[in-house]
């Protein structure tokens, strides 16, 4: 900003709201220091240059927590060229407002910075960058002043949240063509760049509303190793949850918090927790510890307080100058222990923390990770050289989807984990996931990429293992079978089938999705068995995909009651094969033999059920099934 500029709104009347902005002002006396990117930085904004200058306009970045988002999407806007000369950064609260604009100021002094969020700070809309929290562009008409012509970009913070209605209409004045099925809709007029440490719901269904493509991505595995992050260590702590005793959010998929906190928030976990920390981390100069509700919070605080531990908490309802001194404490150190819920997830700038305890048990993959990367910055200004993570998992019952620090690397929850490094949880993983050798061989045909087959020494290796893989039944409830190497297959009653498999050439390093989910639907009205497939989703990992196409089979494929009978436990599966089915099988496997061994074999088929007939069918059908199609992050079958 020029300092004609600054003159000209200094001499305003200083209304309320105009308070924050001189504040932010002043910032500009300093000395401003020129800019230097780190290099995943640079490649991170040269990716989303190159994809708008391609024609894409609504593109993710994924980062973790603490690689310098803020830093990334400012250094974009000072570059991005447009017709439109200024930007709307989107944030979900006043103190992520506050951050962004102090951060703008100091590296871009020359750029004019508002923020409009609730009645104290009102934008004028006529400067370069205008930070809002969406709660306050959502209501009434104050997002109108905002003429889309005039803006280059909207960027838009913890975009993990961009697929909420509320988040769909403000991004809607900016892109009327937001609500357009993603495979037909135009670019937008305006660029929609969003910015998460954990692009996915939990769903993993709906950000395609927001967005049509990850652009770049960095895990916090990678940052850890390029040494961006601090090291980590790992602890699990076994405890009697009794998790299977707690209901599910039907929308989310996450626990219920009032069902939880009645296992978690009891006083003999909570002594759990206390001597956990004692006996593992009470030489941490800073702990954070993530509680269920308010409740938990202050009751986990005070068996801290009587143990003689200077532990404080806060929550969503502590007042804002209460909040900022218990946070400008902990900061400096002045006190070990911080206990709180929900409001350190996302945004919360506390490098010294060198240790995180994940006291409630979570099924959501973003949530965990939000938590644990709250422990990850570098502060070696503080002595820290590393976190310490101590997770708690249920000792009583296994309890599918709950995200654990052994589950996040592809472990069983089971696995011992005792002050572990991350290079020996990799290990681990390594040597479970290897793969085993395969009859499998791939022959080139003319016309097509490839032909597969697997050849089966009988119906029960078909029907047995019907997973596939060791971990899909802790990915997912449902029947999926494994087909092949890596691709998956969930039968949907006789509606059809949907199918997850890896897409060639991959890699969300270079923001291309790894896998893609399909359904094929049974077609009624021709003599073909199946209408083409339709793309459901592309997704990081496997567990998203099957997360993802979970959602959508329940829910548009087989909703209300038929959906139970997608479950591994369904009634229907149980129950003996039938006598055709038994003799289909027989038949297949008979080929030459004697009169005693199709005895024998006849006597093995009679004891399948119908779901390992199910399973039988599924792994022969698509198990040799012609892969002619390849798949791209944009392709359909």
């Amino acid at each position: 900003m020029t300092s004609g500029v600054v003159l000209r709104v200094l001499r305003r009347p200083l209304q309320p709201h105009h308070v924050a902005y001189r504040r932010v002002l002043s910032v500009k006396a300093t000395k401003h220091e020129p800019l230097v990117l780190r290099p995943y930085q640079e490649n991170c904004i040269q990716a989303c240059l190159d994809a708008l200058d391609s024609g894409c306009t609504r593109i993710g970045v994924s980062l973790p927590t603490g690689a310098g988002k803020t830093t990334v999407f400012l250094s974009l806007l000072e570059r991005l060229k447009s017709d439109g000369k200024k930007a709307i950064v989107i944030v979900n609260s006043v103190e992520l407002a506050k951050q962004a604009a102090a951060q703008a100021e100091r590296l871009f002094p020359d750029m004019t910075v508002e923020i409009e969020q609730g009645q104290k700070h009102v934008a004028t809309a006529n400067a370069d960058i205008t930070i809002a929290t969406y709660q306050t562009l959502v209501r009434g008409t104050r997002i109108h002043k905002f003429d889309p012509a005039e803006i280059k970009a909207v960027i838009v913070d913890e975009a993990h949240h961009a697929a909420a209605p509320s988040y769909q209409r403000v991004l809607g004045h900016f892109d009327p063509h937001m609500k357009v099925d993603i495979e037909n809709r135009p670019p937008s007029p305006v660029p929609i760049i969003g910015f998460s440490a954990t692009f996915n719901r939990h769903d993993g269904l709906a950000l395609g509303s927001a967005f049509d493509r990850i652009v770049y991505h960095r895990d916090f595995l990678e940052m850890i190793k390029g040494q961006w992050l601090c090291t980590v260590r790992f602890t699990t702590v076994k405890v009697a949850l009794h998790l299977s005793n707690v209901k599910l959010s039907g929308v989310a998929g996450d626990f219920k918090q009032t069902s939880l906190a009645h296992v978690v928030n009891t006083e003999s976990v909570n002594q759990v927790v206390l001597q956990a920390w004692i006996d593992r981390a009470s030489t941490r100069k800073s702990t954070l510890i993530f509680c269920i509700d308010v409740a938990h919070v202050r009751d986990l605080t005070e068996v801290f307080r009587q143990a003689g531990i200077d532990a404080r908490y806060l929550y969503s309802g502590t007042p804002y100058k209460e909040r900022t001194d218990l946070l400008t404490a902990f900061r400096a150190g002045e006190y070990p222990v911080l206990v709180n819920c929900s409001i350190l997830t996302e945004g919360a700038d506390i490098p010294n923390i060198d240790c995180v305890i994940l006291a409630r048990p979570t099924r959501s993959r973003n949530l965990f990770a939000q938590m644990i990367g709250r422990g990850m910055r570098l502060s070696p200004q503080t002595g820290k050289e590393d976190c310490h993570i101590l997770d708690f998992v249920d000792s009583t019952t296994r309890v599918n989807g709950v995200i654990t620090t052994p589950s996040l690397f592809g472990l069983t929850p089971e696995e011992d984990v005792e002050d572990v490094s991350l290079e020996e949880l990799e290990k681990r993983a390594e040597k479970i996931l290897t793969p085993r050798e395969s009859s499998s061989s791939d022959v080139d045909i003319a016309g097509q990429k490839s032909i597969t087959y697997q050849d089966y020494e009988s119906p029960f290796a078909l029907a047995a293992d019907s997973s596939g893989a060791p971990h899909i039944s802790e990915l997912s409830s449902h029947a999926w079978c494994g087909v092949s190497d890596d691709i998956y297959v969930l039968q949907c009653l006789a509606k059809g089938f949907i199918r997850i498999q890896p897409i060639v050439g991959g890699d969300l390093l270079y923001g291309k999705p790894s896998y893609v989910a399909v359904y094929i639907a049974t077609n009624t009205s021709s003599n073909a068995p199946h209408i083409k497939a339709h793309r459901i989703l592309t997704a990081a990992n496997l567990a998203d995909a099957v997360r993802g196409a979970d959602q959508y089979a329940k829910n548009r494929v087989c909703p209300g009651r038929m959906a139970s009978a997608l479950f591994r436990s369904a009634t229907w599966r149980k129950k003996p094969a039938s006598d055709l089915q038994k003799e289909f099988i027989v038949k297949w496997w008979l080929g030459s033999t004697t009169a005693a061994e199709y005895e024998h074999k006849r006597q093995q088929v009679s004891k399948l059920t119908k779901g390992d007939v199910s399973n039988f069918f599924i792994r022969l059908k698509h198990g040799a099934a012609v892969r002619s199609l390849r798949w791209s992050v944009t392709g359909h079958a």
